[in-house]
């Protein structure tokens, strides 16, 4: 019987084509036959509204969601942070490759005065604005949308001080400039950095190919944030930061989560250490330990001006 060829979903953006190819190139070097089609994404198409407006659930992922259901595709690489937290019945999660730079930049035009006074800063994150905002309360935030190109090239064309981008996509597809600072205050959204690639629950010749890319750590670290980040969520958006890493000297994942309100003036936080054996249920109970700090009113108040 002649081999499957693994058809691989994934949306047109310069960034995403990067990240099939990635994966494309490890399956051939397994000795997978493949083939990569690409789509577009609602999230792709409707640049002039503000994510959450969109019901950010999905919004990247839904196009290739159905497009694997129907048949079109057999597998499909997401930037795992805009993966909801719940797959669609009868997607699972095949594997995550090992995790790129977790930080949050900031592209400027070449000067920092602002920092010190009055700016303006870009990004279409509710996560990223609330922290800036929790920072530099006076500065003006703006709505900023597309994919990683045409946000760089908004960014050239207005007059603002700077925008905020993952580290990790820009130096993918080589688009960091040299006017960057790391924002290593900002906490970055749950699983950035990572890659995640989907199958269909019942083919197992897919989910067997695909587990071969699995990177352990990244895995169990992205599994704690993105567990936290449902926990805390449960279906609405909100700027919600989770980072965790893993010590390999002392056995330990160190976790450090935040739920901020949207205009960045509360802020919640955890910090923990735990010994790698408490993994499991490390997302779950720090997002409790949020609750239980004010995080259920704050989650209300967030839902409430959301609707608005």
């Amino acid at each position: 019987m002649a081999q499957k060829v693994i058809k691989i979903g994934t949306r047109d953006s310069e960034l995403a084509l990067w990240q099939a190819h990635t994966v494309e190139k490890k399956l051939n070097d397994l000795g997978y036959k493949t083939e990569i089609i690409a789509v577009k994404s609602q999230g792709d198409i409707i640049l002039d509204k503000p994510l959450y407006e969109l019901g950010i659930t999905g919004i990247f992922t839904k196009t290739l969601d159905i497009a694997m259901i129907n048949g079109q595709v057999d597998i499909a690489v997401h930037s795992m942070k805009d993966v909801p937290t719940a797959l669609p019945i009868g997607i699972v999660q095949g594997a995550v490759l090992e995790r790129a730079n977790t930080l949050d930049i900031l592209v400027h035009k070449g000067n920092l005065d602002f920092l010190e006074g009055k700016g303006t800063i870009a990004t279409g994150s509710l996560r990223r604005q609330a922290q800036w905002w929790n920072k530099y309360p006076n500065h003006n935030v703006v709505d900023l949308r597309g994919n990683v190109n045409t946000r760089m090239q908004k960014l050239q064309e207005n007059d603002w001080n700077g925008a905020v981008f993952a580290a990790a996509g820009l130096e993918r597809i080589n688009l960091k400039p040299e006017n960057y600072i790391n924002l290593d205050w900002m906490i970055p959204a749950p699983a950035q950095g990572a890659m995640v690639v989907v199958a269909m629950a019942n083919d197992d010749f897919c989910r067997d190919a695909v587990a071969q890319l699995n990177d352990i750590e990244t895995e169990v670290c992205t599994h704690i944030e993105r567990q936290f980040l449902k926990t805390l969520e449960g279906g609405c958006t909100a700027p919600i930061g989770a980072l965790a890493k893993y010590n390999e000297i002392e056995d330990t994942i160190h976790f450090n989560g935040v739920l901020f309100s949207i205009d960045g003036k509360q802020k919640i936080e955890v910090n923990k250490v735990v010994p790698i054996e408490e993994w499991k249920k490390l997302g779950y109970n720090s997002a409790q330990e949020i609750f239980a700090n004010g995080g259920t009113e704050l989650m209300a108040t967030i839902k409430v001006t959301l609707k608005k």
